[in-house]
């Protein structure tokens, strides 16, 4: 046990370290976007030296307005603000206009014992005051722009690399990773578990890709070819977070919403809700169809060891195995 607590310390110490690394010098920004100083140079492929591309946006810049064609836009280095504020596309290090998200996710990162094996935080603080567990979980960093979250998910262990039985938490940011939290109290979750000998080689994607639809905010999209995102922005609170359990034996995705219908066989606008945040996480995320059954062999569609289930935390903490108070995906 007390091997397990050392390998918990140090992950989080690497974690929290890195994390705070990127956030304040987010140069990998660029690599995570898969930006290369190539790619740079063929935005300006017609020019044949840097003195030609000085003098061309000199040319632009002096450029009174009349003379610009319709429609047309003035751009100075192809993506440098008017008012000169630099972008990650014009300097890797000293850019300072930043991609902003809808709101700030916080991440936060617990396993077993991990209180045991850490200096104690200052009291007063609310994660403290929660239930007993919350002691072994710890908060990593909180970000609020698309640069920011690439330096943070470009630097730290990936969940193939956690130890058994860590956790990540992606949390709206005021929001604790808690049953109990206000915000989640009355809400659920969409889970799916699998197999982690046979899904090792894919359970950092499948985390990617679940974490940048929650900040992006597109899980209350419909599924499929039809897309409607004008509402997503009025409900994209409905996601409080998202969460990641390595295990022994599987991983688990959990994604928790702030609602959970009282009654999951009776339609209503609050069911029609979950059930599409569902079917998103199922094709969109996960790549499946509607129709795939997803446990199996490992030479089936999906090989995993539980289709995609929605139960509320109320339910859950019942450990209730009743079929009606269930939505299997």
């Amino acid at each position: 046990m007390a091997e397990q607590d050392t390998s918990s310390a140090g992950i989080l110490g690497a974690v929290t370290s890195v994390a705070q690394s990127a956030t304040s010098v987010v140069s990998n920004a660029l690599e995570a976007m898969h930006i290369t100083a190539a790619q740079i140079d063929d935005e300006s492929k017609e020019l044949t030296d840097a003195e030609d591309k000085k003098e061309e946006v000199q040319n632009a810049d002096n450029k009174d307005e009349a003379d610009l064609e319709d429609g047309e836009i003035r751009e100075s280095n192809g993506h440098q603000a008017k008012d000169g504020s630099k972008t990650v596309f014009d300097d890797a290090t000293a850019f300072d206009l930043k991609h902003p998200l809808s709101t700030p996710w916080t991440l936060f990162y617990g396993t077993p014992n991990l209180s045991k094996s850490l200096p104690k935080k200052e009291s007063g603080e609310t994660a403290e005051k929660a239930a007993s567990w919350m002691e072994d979980i710890r908060k990593v960093i909180t970000f609020n722009s698309v640069e920011e979250f690439w330096g943070l998910h470009n630097n730290i262990v990936q969940p193939s690399g956690l130890i058994q039985r860590a956790d990540y938490y992606l949390m709206r940011d005021g929001v604790l990773p808690a049953w109990e939290d206000p915000v989640n109290k009355h809400g659920g979750k969409w889970a799916v578990q699998f197999p982690r000998d046979r899904t090792r080689d894919r359970i950092d994607q499948m985390w990617l890709y679940t974490i940048l639809a929650a900040i992006g905010e597109t899980f209350d999209t419909d599924a499929g070819d039809r897309k409607d995102f004008s509402s997503a922005a009025e409900q994209s609170d409905m996601i409080t977070g998202v969460i990641l359990n390595a295990r022994p034996n599987f991983y688990r995705l959990n994604i928790w919403t702030k609602e959970a219908p009282e009654d999951l066989r009776t339609p209503s606008p609050a069911l029609d809700r979950i059930l599409k945040i569902g079917r998103h996480f199922k094709q969109e995320v996960l790549g499946f169809s509607l129709e795939s059954k997803l446990p199996g062999a490992s030479h089936g569609p999906g090989g995993f060891s539980t289709e995609i289930e929605f139960q509320s935390h109320k339910e859950s903490s019942k450990k209730s195995k009743d079929p009606n108070k269930k939505i299997i995906l």
